[in-house]
């Protein structure tokens, strides 16, 4: 009962510092968006050139340091890898495919939702769609095999470089690219913003709160854990979205979204099935990774090419709609997240018969 409480304030707390967050200057509807700040950061390192999404976000730097602090004050830091690394970094390519094609990450969906973007509902059908074939294949005994203990050192790589960009980033540094205009000129103040990523990172790595895992743990066990803390978030947020004036119901004219229900669906359809197949939602790869997962580690590398080539070959959606190369994209993807899952179920079965 007490855990189930944790995670539920929790959440709330989480969706009330979001839409905070956008009334100090984040972008509409996007207090928190794992795949677009990663987008943006990504573009601030010179690995895209769209020039309205280049900005360190300082959000996801206080995801990893938050579940660092907690992890190593707990005793609960540990440093493990080793988990199929190719094929984890071709998947997190493969959710930000789809995420930048519906714009935005699991978290974001709940928070477009609770400003009134209904767009969000057709992305909440296809994250759970996806979520479910990702389990058909679970059931069938689709593995990424075990980890193994690595070096502290290895675990300590990412805490390591999300400070060493937050100082670039309070700087100024020259080394970092900064929008003038746009989404990427949009932003909190730097410390507040890093606030809320260390107190977003603590509560999830306390919680576990992961979407993806929610509806999969609902789905197979009946277990409603997970789910409430994101049924919470979404609560928190619409609240102070009404009393702060934010809520704006509807489809159209709503900020960062488009309205193409198809793509709206496939795109987080994509998101919904690499993130089960991995474990774990972006959100929950940035809490891993703080915690010494090696193999979410490299699972946020390939979510940052993956934004990288998402802008640089025009994959990425915007509010006029998705591209034909997204589409093109986002249809492989699903071919690819097919024949992974088959192998996967596949080379279990084979190494089961070889014992």
């Amino acid at each position: 009962m007490k855990e189930k409480r944790n995670i539920i304030i929790g959440g709330a707390v989480i969706g009330i510092l979001a839409v905070i967050s956008v009334l100090l200057g984040n972008p509409k509807n996007m207090g928190i968006c794992v795949a677009c700040f990663i987008r943006d950061t990504a573009g601030a390192l010179g690995l895209h050139q769209a020039p309205i999404v280049q900005y360190v976000r300082p959000e996801i730097l206080g995801f990893i340091l938050g579940a660092f602090i907690l992890s190593v004050a707990n005793k609960e830091f540990a440093s493990r890898g080793g988990s199929s690394p190719l094929i984890r970094f071709c998947l997190g390519f493969i959710v930000m495919i789809g995420a930048l094609m519906f714009l935005g990450c699991p978290t974001r969906m709940v928070l477009r939702l609770a400003g009134g973007d209904f767009n969000a509902i057709l992305g909440l059908l296809g994250f759970a769609s996806g979520i479910f074939a990702g389990i058909f294949f679970l059931n069938r005994g689709f593995t990424l095999k075990r980890n193994y203990k690595q070096t502290r050192m290895e675990g300590y790589i990412m805490p390591i470089i999300s400070v060493v960009l937050f100082v670039l980033l309070a700087v100024n540094s020259s080394l970092l690219i900064f929008s003038t205009e746009g989404p990427g000129s949009m932003h909190a103040p730097i410390f507040f913003s890093l606030a809320v990523g260390l107190i977003a990172g603590a509560i999830c790595q306390r919680t576990r709160l992961c979407m993806a895992g929610g509806i999969r743990d609902a789905f197979l066990f009946k277990d409603f854990y997970l789910v409430s803390g994101f049924i919470a978030m979404l609560v928190g947020a619409l609240i102070a979205n009404i009393v702060t004036g934010q809520f704006v119901p509807g489809f159209a004219d709503q900020p960062v979204a488009h309205t193409d229900g198809l793509w709206n669906f496939l795109g987080m359809a994509v998101c919904g099935w690499g993130s089960i197949l991995l474990g774990g939602c972006p959100m929950r790869q940035l809490v891993l990774s703080g915690e010494g997962n090696v193999d979410s580690a490299v699972t946020i590398l390939g979510l940052f090419v993956g934004a990288a080539f998402c802008h640089n070959l025009k994959f990425a959606s915007s509010a006029e709609g998705p591209t034909p190369n997204g589409m093109v994209a986002v249809v492989v993807c699903l071919v690819i997240l097919a024949v992974i899952s088959y192998l996967g179920c596949k080379s279990e079965t084979s190494d089961s018969q070889t014992q």
